[in-house]
């Protein structure tokens, strides 16, 4: 159906529709605009919730997310990260082509639209100007013949009165000529104009209106498929993100499924093992023994000149009571008075080790924190001396990377002394061999309480013992027992002061001569992959194809340790070596 034909008389109706048809498309336009600004919005929302929960770096909530079902949960915020740039790229794809291209063509088409309706309406006036022409004519026409017939009528009325002379008569007869002339003129000039009227009319409704409706419908109808392009468009975009959309949601159910409980019971284990041993029985405490005594009249003297109280029952000292049981204290036992007691602290050498260890849960108590981590339990002590360990090992490869590139640059100011001083780096250098060496006194300083701590020393009760033989001859046991039995994980003291168990014993510092360390033993082997120089200080230098033993694997930082044999070892690049662990072996702990 052509809307030339059928339309023919409907211009204003059709120029209203079209319009309509514009405001649908920039209504469509501004639907998708508003529907990209809500996907930026979610998208935007969706990453600052995502930020939001993300644990904050060198914080405890790091420490958090080794247990599986914390990790699942970061895999869900990073899942959530993703989803939201998906909502993104749909923002942006909608943008660029729907919004951009929709409001392009709209421009195009309101141009086109108005080029048009200018062609139809100027159509349309012509064919109004030649209506009023004809009607002009056609009014003149009428009026000639009126005329003409008035001056007929008034020459017959002249013609007919013998009164009239005859010039009048003759007057009256030209008049009737010229106004029958007239009206014969007024008659062909109308009869023109009406024949040129129906040709112009002809060619406006079965030409030039046709031709321009046929314009304003393909314009239209171009509209109508455009807009429900861009429907499809709309879809498609959506669809094109529903695969990565699905992959984000399949990675949070793997997240999900990868929670091990068992795995994050283990953790807690290790995160909070202390190390020691369940408190043994309490022994039984014998008040009736000073009842069955008999009362001498030396009774008095000998109780303060013997200087040692009965012997319990059993004969031995309490155990440890800590942490969760307190000790019994009898109002009636006899206590020497305190002022007496503290100065025979102060006076004994052999107590200064127990003092030091008095002090230490002083400051404890006090908020102070030891370097040493004694506050803590054997196995947290042990992580946390581990954990300084590493931390100084990569601050003394942060040094020394450093110090590799600062020597690098003094070689080039060497060869190329246009491009700086090389003196000008000495200070330079200086300070940061300075910082390397300090660093590696605080390594090796935590590695021996470290190396204590995992009994590849001898304990410091035991070393004491060993320098103690002058005090053998007084009759008490080894010295270990003030530091080792006393001490609870808290850094305070738990069992009173056994007079005969005191040991007299002189105290060890922690400088003392530690015994050799026992070389590590190999996990596996490795091949040279390529030949390696080892010139810097742990390294060692390896030929391509040489065949090692692997003593440490590589912890992250990019190095393997091996052995040549007892006195060759070191370390050198993983990616030079092919490293082939035994699966029987256990894997040696890093104490560097």
């Amino acid at each position: 159906m052509s809307w030339g034909t059928e339309l023919w008389d409907q211009f204003d109706n059709l120029e209203k529709h079209t319009q309509w048809g514009i405001d649908i498309l920039e209504k469509y336009i501004k639907f998708v605009k508003e529907r990209t600004e809500i996907e930026l919005s979610y998208a935007k929302q969706l990453r600052n919730l995502s930020k939001k929960y993300q644990p904050k770096k060198n914080s405890k909530e790091e420490e958090e997310y080794k247990y599986t079902s914390c990790r699942a949960f970061l895999s869900t915020l990073n899942e959530m990260n993703d989803y939201a740039g998906q909502h993104e790229v749909i923002s942006e794809n909608m943008t660029a082509q729907i919004t951009v291209d929709l409001a392009r063509y709209v421009q195009e088409l309101k141009q086109e639209r108005k080029s048009n309706f200018h062609d139809g309406r100027k159509a349309q006036q012509h064919i109004e100007t030649c209506w009023k022409q004809l009607e002009s004519s056609k009014r003149r026409f009428e009026r000639d013949c009126k005329e003409a017939d008035r001056a007929q009528q008034y020459f017959e009325k002249m013609d007919a009165d013998i009164n009239v002379t005859k010039a009048d008569v003759e007057k009256a007869r030209q008049q009737a000529q010229i106004r029958h002339q007239m009206a014969e003129d007024s008659k062909a000039d109308y009869s023109s104009i009406l024949q040129k009227f129906n040709q112009e009319q002809h060619e406006y409704y079965h030409t030039h209106i046709p031709s321009i409706f046929q314009k304003i419908q393909e314009m239209e109808e171009r509209r109508i498929v455009r807009i429900g392009e861009s429907m499809k468009t709309y879809a498609e975009v959506d669809r094109q993100v529903i695969p990565i959309i699905g992959k984000c949601l399949d990675g949070i159910v793997k997240a999900a499924e990868a929670i091990d409980q068992k795995n994050d019971s283990q953790l807690v284990i290790e995160a909070y093992k202390s190390g020691f041993e369940p408190p043994g029985d309490i022994e039984f405490e014998d008040y009736t023994q000073p009842m069955k005594r008999t009362v001498s009249d030396n009774s008095l003297s000998n109780s303060r000149g013997d200087g040692k109280p009965e012997l319990k029952f059993g004969g031995k000292s309490k155990g440890k009571l800590w942490p969760f049981i307190k000790k019994n204290k009898s109002p009636k036992q006899q206590k020497e008075p305190l002022s007496h007691r503290f100065n025979e602290f102060m006076i004994s050498k052999p107590k200064i080790h127990c003092f030091r260890s008095l002090k230490r849960g002083l400051s404890l108590k006090l908020g102070a924190t030891p370097e040493d981590f004694s506050n803590l339990p054997p196995e947290q002590r042990r992580k946390k001396l581990q954990q300084k360990v590493d931390e100084l090992n990569k601050e003394m490869q942060k040094e020394a990377d450093q110090r590799d590139a600062i020597t690098k640059m003094k070689d080039v100011y060497l060869k190329n002394p246009q491009m700086g001083d090389p003196a000008s780096l000495d200070h330079k250098l200086t300070e940061v061999s300075q910082n390397i060496d300090k660093l590696r006194l605080e390594a090796q300083k935590f590695e021996a309480w470290l190396a204590e701590v995992e009994g590849r020393l001898p304990v410091r009760g035991e070393q004491t013992r060993r320098q103690s033989g002058m005090y053998d001859g007084q009759g008490g046991p080894t010295g270990n027992s003030c530091a080792q039995d006393r001490e609870s994980p808290d850094g305070s003291y738990t069992e009173e002061r056994s007079q005969e168990n005191e040991v007299k014993v002189l105290a060890a510092d922690f400088d003392d001569e530690f015994d050799d360390e026992e070389p590590l033993p190999a996990i596996g082997t490795c091949k040279a992959l390529y030949t390696f120089e080892g010139q810097n200080e742990g390294t060692i230098s390896v030929l391509e194809g040489e065949i090692l033993y692997v003593i440490e694997e590589d912890k992250g930082d990019g190095w393997t340790r091996i052995r040549r044999n007892e006195d060759e070892e070191g370390y050198v690049p993983t990616s030079y070596v092919e490293v082939y662990l035994d699966k029987n072996a256990k894997g040696a702990k890093t104490y560097i």
